[in-house]
């Protein structure tokens, strides 16, 4: 939970800023989604890794494409300090499908849907296209970094919703072991998911979250998410984590610089 908030900003500073994100979001919607995710967006053509000379610090030069990962000014993810308290939309999370594919992409573990259930955060609809996980998670908060962090994609027709979604080390839980139990240990092409897999599996009780405007953790770093990272973490089995790690030992981004973004916490749900 946090304790400390910032100021509020100048509302009318505020309505601005966002409308100003909003119109760029319509400009760039469609350019690019999540390039974890194939079937759905357009990947970076360029090899990249989290080490060596393929690694973070490069990704903004291997190509043109990429470029935003050095040069972009909303980059994500980052250290959640001093969320600004405001009213937010709830979050109608409606996930009632189950994924098609798993697949070890080289990258991550990843759960695809060939039909998205839905997020909906007051009238923007997004379609969940797939979600993947972070060893260990992307997003600090107050400086604090978590075991991992699992990230839920959403398309919609201005961008993407992404939600992420921390995780500790704890009682056992049955959707991720399900998981770390049937993920390809190689990497290769995608294969049939277990019918038993529940996405809503993975979400917390507490629906409390920090949003902020950034943008993709891989390349090509496109600026085009809404960042919505629940505040309540959930509790994994420490033996399903150091599973999953055995496969991605690190394949979490460095936090970027904020910058002069806000960062919106809702309210207890």
């Amino acid at each position: 939970m946090f304790v400390v908030f910032a100021q509020h900003p100048n509302q009318s500073d505020l309505k601005e800023a966002v409308m100003q994100r909003r119109q760029a979001l319509k400009l760039f919607a469609g350019l690019a989604l999540c390039p974890l995710c194939a079937p759905t967006g357009f990947a970076s053509e360029s090899h990249w890794s989290y080490e060596g000379a393929t690694g973070p610090e490069k990704w903004g030069g291997l190509d043109a494409a990429d470029a935003a990962c050095s040069a972009g000014g909303q980059q994500s993810p980052i250290d959640i300090t001093a969320p600004i308290s405001a009213r937010q939309p709830p979050l109608r999370i409606s996930w009632s499908k189950r994924p098609d594919t798993i697949v070890n992409n080289g990258h991550t573990i990843q759960l695809d849907f060939a039909e998205g259930d839905t997020l909906h955060m007051g009238d923007r609809r997004y379609a969940l296209k797939q979600f993947h996980f972070h060893h260990p998670s992307e997003h600090l908060i107050e400086g604090k970094r978590f075991a991992m962090e699992a990230h839920f994609v959403h398309a919609g027709t201005d961008g993407l919703a992404v939600i992420g979604v921390l995780m500790v080390a704890g009682e056992p839980n049955a959707m991720f072991k399900k998981i770390v139990s049937t993920m390809p240990r190689e990497e290769g092409s995608p294969v049939p998911a277990d019918p038993a897999i529940d996405p809503g599996g993975l979400l917390p009780t507490q629906r409390a979250y920090c949003h902020y405007e950034g943008s993709l953790t891989t390349p090509p770093c496109s600026e085009t998410v809404d960042w919505i990272v629940l505040t309540h973490p959930i509790e994994v089995d420490e033996d399903d984590i150091a599973r999953f790690a055995k496969l991605y030992p690190m394949n979490a981004r460095p936090v970027q610089n904020r910058d002069r973004r806000f960062i919106l916490r809702s309210g207890p749900r």
